[in-house]
């Protein structure tokens, strides 16, 4: 499988935003984690720009894992790879003897490895078992979820995870098919969804699949509520002057970053009080002013760019004991 076709989205503005807490000199080589390993396009960049820098990267897809160790084997010891999902970020740290890190990159979402791959079950646009699993090795995929879960269920699912508005047609049509005979590939699927739904809503917004195709990702893999620990988790592991850059592919991803890193950038104090002690005071300083988008020329190079969103933010207090 060929990693070149894999462009890492928004590099140049994610390496800009890290850049001056990785460049910093100190007793120690600055640490820098890559929680989304994937291929390895952000993890080689970082190790390349900043050379003092050392690279943490987590990955709970083994053969990423596999394919970046390779791509990343020229920097040595540099780099120490875990399978991990990014809410274990705080044991990985721990079991590594890392107190603080320097700056931490999230690239959230499927990887382009995982799209790629027919087998995986993430993309609609070919037929595949229906899997979606990041990590293979644990876990139900997204075939049992259609074929067990309680109608209400799936439609809680779909309307919050994927937005889908029609989510109450798509269900009944899955449980009258499911009767039949049980889901276990993609396109079956994908014909189900576009028969169910009304002419007007296969207009609008791209393929009547993906976001009922996003909705079973997110949960089959737990995304946000791995990402509702994850972010507040990885903002405790910076040291003051670190940095963090998280990269989101939908509204709810983004949602979530956005309102940690704005209570992070709160001042907590009870009104009224005429000096701010200092445990009431700011702990983050926001870099972007909300979510900055790709520019127009990298969408154009790069699709998958599209619905990116980057929001970056520095550590600038302790937490209070």
């Amino acid at each position: 499988m060929s990693q070149t076709r894999h462009v890492p989205v928004m590099l140049q503005r994610c390496l800009d935003l890290l850049a001056p807490a990785l460049e910093a000199t100190g007793p120690r080589p600055p640490v820098v984690v890559d929680c989304t390993l994937g291929l390895g396009g952000h993890s080689e960049a970082l190790l390349a720009a900043f050379p003092a820098a050392r690279l943490v990267a987590l990955d709970r897809d083994k053969e990423a894992l596999r394919l970046s160790g390779e791509r990343l084997a020229p920097y040595g010891e540099r780099v120490t790879l875990v399978h991990a999902v990014y809410d274990e970020l705080p044991e990985v740290l721990d079991r590594l003897g890392i107190p603080k890190v320097q700056g931490v990159l999230f690239d959230l979402g499927v990887s382009s490895m995982q799209l790629d791959e027919a087998d995986r079950g993430f993309a609609y646009a070919q037929d595949a078992p229906l899997d979606m699993r990041m990590d293979q090795t644990t876990g139900i995929g997204a075939a049992e979820v259609l074929n067990t879960y309680p109608p209400g269920e799936l439609v809680r699912i779909l309307r919050a995870y994927g937005e889908e508005k029609q989510a109450k047609r798509i269900v009944s049509a899955v449980v009258r098919e499911r009767e039949k005979e049980p889901f276990s590939n993609s396109a079956r699927l994908v014909e189900l969804i576009r028969d169910s739904l009304p002419q007007a809503a296969k207009r609008t917004g791209g393929n009547p699949a993906k976001r009922t195709f996003q909705a079973l990702r997110i949960e089959v893999n737990g995304e946000l509520t791995v990402l509702e620990r994850a972010i507040p988790a990885a903002v405790r592991s910076l040291d003051v002057g670190g940095r963090i850059a998280v990269l989101s592919y939908h509204s709810l991803e983004d949602r979530l970053v956005k309102q940690v890193f704005a209570a992070g950038a709160a001042n907590t104090a009870p009104p009224g009080l005429p000096v701010v002690p200092e445990r009431y005071q700011p702990r983050l300083k926001l870099l972007t002013r909300g979510a900055e988008l790709p520019t127009e020329e990298e969408v154009a190079e790069n699709r998958r760019a599209a619905p990116a969103r980057l929001r970056g933010a520095q550590r600038i207090r302790e937490e209070e004991r």
